[in-house]
């Protein structure tokens, strides 16, 4: 089995860590945009999310675990 080398997609705020589309963060604002990202996850309910929490996310989206 090969492995897939899959670009991927969008850009991540280096501020919030949310995957975002286009030139700025739609959570904060912030136009300091990576392409450098690894990992991610999805949240549903930051209310009950103990990840969210800890990465102090306050809304539902797809955030990267690390940002470079």
């Amino acid at each position: 089995m090969v492995a897939s080398n899959k670009k991927k997609q969008g850009n991540v705020c280096r501020e919030c860590h949310r995957v975002v589309e286009g030139e700025a963060c739609v959570v904060c604002g912030s136009g300091n945009l990576s392409t450098d990202w690894s990992g991610y996850l999805v949240i549903i309910d930051p209310e009950r999310s103990e990840i969210s929490k800890k990465m102090n996310i306050k809304l539902p989206g797809i955030y990267a675990l690390k940002v470079r």
